[in-house]
């Protein structure tokens, strides 16, 4: 599915990636973790194309195609949805015309016609119904006035809607009570499939006791150190970071 070899990147002539090698095939949910400034989010803002960030060395391919050329809306055409760790309030713009717009400027991407009215309403209602989104929720503006479990819903919502080939959920516990942490969760773990994959990053193992990961991965300083089974993310837990630093620099 997603291949990673050798990726170095950087913003403003900074290094922040420095030889990254990762591999996630379909089916999998792979978790990274890592301290404050070890290129978590520029990892998965790097896959998904993100203009500011410079490809220095290394290649990103999906399904064996480099995306290297690919603009951000291409890639999520070819099926690469990241949430994001703050998403945006766009007022006057409904969540469900959001949705058709989204899904059918990727559609047109690949070609193809707008999907039909009715089989539209159709999805969000099967979609919905499966996150267990009231129907007032999908009328309100997007975001606008939405606590933080809301937003990181609705992005689970919009993951459902697009259905994605490889989905990023870049830090999707933060600011969640346990509460809005377990209804994001159980719709994620939903999601799961056989044809896709996950990659979610998260600073705590919290999050990985209700999305429980394939592989755990450790950034520090640009790379990954350590990876490992669910287990690993406890054993972080357990002793901190600092762990891991002290490993890396031996």
């Amino acid at each position: 599915m997603l291949k990673i070899n050798n990726l170095h990147a950087s913003v403003d002539d900074k290094k922040i990636l420095k030889g990254i090698n990762l591999e996630v095939n379909a089916g999998e949910v792979h978790a990274i973790m890592g301290p404050n400034g070890s290129g978590k989010s520029t990892l998965a803002e790097v896959i998904a194309g993100k203009e500011e960030f410079e490809i220095k060395k290394g290649n990103i391919y999906l399904e064996g195609e480099d995306l290297e050329e690919m603009a951000p809306e291409e890639r999520a055409h070819k099926g690469i949805f990241l949430s994001f760790q703050y998403p945006v309030e766009i007022p006057g713009v409904s969540v469900t015309n959001f949705i058709r717009t989204a899904i059918n400027e990727s559609r047109k991407g690949r070609g193809m016609e707008d999907m039909p009215a009715n089989e539209m309403l159709k999805l969000i209602r099967e979609k919905s119904q499966l996150l267990d989104i009231d129907r007032k929720f999908l009328s309100r503006s997007l975001n606008e006035g939405f606590s933080g479990g809301e937003k990181k819903r609705n992005e689970i919502f919009q993951m459902a809607m697009m259905e994605p080939k490889l989905a990023i959920l870049d830090e999707t516990d933060s600011g969640l009570d346990i509460d809005a942490l377990r209804i994001v969760a159980n719709g994620v773990n939903k999601l799961r499939g056989k044809d896709n994959a996950i990659i979610v990053i998260t600073h705590y193992q919290r999050l990985l006791e209700y999305i429980v990961p394939d592989f755990v991965h450790v950034l520090h300083d640009g790379k990954i150190v350590k990876s490992g089974s669910k287990e690993l993310a406890l054993e972080l837990e357990e002793k901190g970071y600092d762990w891991i630093k002290q490993e890396a620099a031996v």
